[in-house]
């Protein structure tokens, strides 16, 4: 006789949502808020042609560790509507005031850019930047068509022009910690490594992660606890 075997199906929990979902004059935003009084901010940044929610694993991760987090969808992105243009440090900054001091800026791709090159305009205390994007590679890709969404073409031209990584990092005392996936295909990890190089900050860190690719680097559980310590660290 052959018995007959019962499958169950085990049902993952559900993560806990955002302790706050809206937008902020025009920016479509989740703010991730801690049960006790946190110890500071943190505005997750995302990639172009991404959104907010791509990155909301590191909000939750955030939060855990006690952070407030804000993840926004860039213009031109997500539930954010216009187009990418000239304002967007001005974003970045509006976006700053929903959280606590000190705030530090994570991002990856389009957002390590934007978090490196906006993070004196933001008062930022320490930045995370995964696979940055560099300015000529951002500019070529939006020419060509390559980065697909909508963009006021000339006005992030002019920002990518006047806001070289290499020169802001050589006058930026700002912590960094850079972390760039050796197999990335679309940011060679030198790039990274030039920046931590000629970076001036008296606390920064490098990580290059062996294999993978331009996104893989961006959701490594362990990888965000390093980044969180790194903050931790530098706020102490």
């Amino acid at each position: 006789m052959r018995r007959r075997i019962m499958s169950r199906t085990r049902r993952l929990p559900t993560p806990a949502p955002p302790a706050e979902r809206g937008f902020h004059g025009d920016l479509a935003y989740t703010l991730w808020l801690p049960e006790m009084p946190p110890w500071g901010g943190m505005i997750v940044l995302h990639g172009a042609g991404s959104c907010k929610e791509s990155h909301h694993d590191m909000a939750r991760a955030a939060r855990a560790a006690g952070l407030a987090a804000a993840a926004f969808d860039l213009r031109g992105h997500g539930e954010t509507g216009g187009a990418l243009d000239g304002r967007v440090f001005e974003d970045i900054a509006a976006v700053a005031t929903l959280l606590p001091e000190p705030v530090v800026l994570r991002g990856s791709s389009l957002g390590g850019y934007l978090a490196i090159a906006a993070a004196e305009r933001v008062g930022a205390e320490a930045v995370v930047a995964i696979c940055p994007a560099h300015a000529h590679g951002l500019a070529t890709g939006l020419r060509s068509g390559r980065l697909d969404f909508p963009v006021d073409l000339p006005s992030v031209e002019a920002l990518l022009a006047e806001h070289d990584l290499g020169l802001i990092v050589e006058q930026s005392a700002v912590p960094l910690m850079l972390i760039h996936a050796e197999g990335d295909e679309h940011v060679p990890f030198q790039h990274s490594a030039q920046l931590h190089e000629r970076s001036a900050a008296p606390l920064k860190r490098l990580i290059v992660v062996p294999g993978g690719h331009h996104r893989s680097a961006q959701h490594d559980a362990e990888l965000q606890g390093e980044s969180l310590r790194f903050i931790r660290r530098a706020l102490s």
